[in-house]
């Protein structure tokens, strides 16, 4: 959340009180929708941790997800260099936009959303059926099987690389990070798990 000192840097004249906001995926990095703040919006914002608009239409404040229960639960707020934007990071829960996509501007999204959603998707087929996947079929192998092939597809992967065969190295890199995050959702674990712990290493 922007501390005071951040809040007293706004530019609200510039801005004549409304300022554009953009809402981005916390994890993935998906832009899921764009809207504007008047200041009740944004102390709304800071206070309930649910990003809450303006709106133009109604002329009232109004949280996303009010009726169909998709909040946006603010990670992070974020003035731009002007301090007359403002970039939220948010934690969707459900689809954003109206149309039941997961942003208001899809199909476009980073190559990165991608291995939010596959990991989304192999999330839940942790508890699916073994004969209606591949994914739901490694999860009932249990625990050592799975690590197994990680370290198989490991060495493969090393393998196509001195090699210099750049399509199997591609399709074993691949086969890698699927097997992967299929261990890592075994243990209870994902990318942002692994992200944070990189992040503090590098810091």
């Amino acid at each position: 959340m922007l501390t005071e000192q951040q809040l007293a840097q706004l530019d609200w004249v510039k801005t004549d009180g409304m300022m554009p906001v953009i809402v981005q995926h916390a994890i993935s990095g998906e832009v899921l929708m764009h809207g504007y703040m008047n200041q009740d919006a944004l102390a709304e914002t800071q206070a309930s941790g649910n990003v809450t608009f303006f709106s133009r239409t109604k002329q009232r404040l109004w949280t996303k997800g009010e009726t169909s229960g998709h909040f946006l639960q603010v990670k992070s707020i974020t003035a731009d260099c002007d301090k007359d934007t403002l970039l939220i990071l948010a934690n969707p829960i459900g689809p954003t936009c109206h149309l039941g996509t997961s942003s208001c501007f899809s199909p476009a999204a980073p190559d990165w959303a991608f291995l939010y959603q596959l990991e989304q998707l192999l999330a839940a087929r942790k508890h699916a059926d073994p004969e209606s996947s591949y994914t739901a079929r490694l999860y009932a192998s249990g625990t050592k099987r799975i690590a197994q092939k990680v370290g198989e597809e490991g060495v493969e992967t090393a393998l196509a690389a001195t090699v210099n065969d750049r399509e199997e190295l591609t399709n074993e890199a691949s086969d890698l990070i699927y097997h992967l995050l299929v261990l890592l959702q075994d243990q209870s674990l994902d990318m942002s798990a692994i992200i944070d712990n990189l992040r503090q290493r590098h810091q």
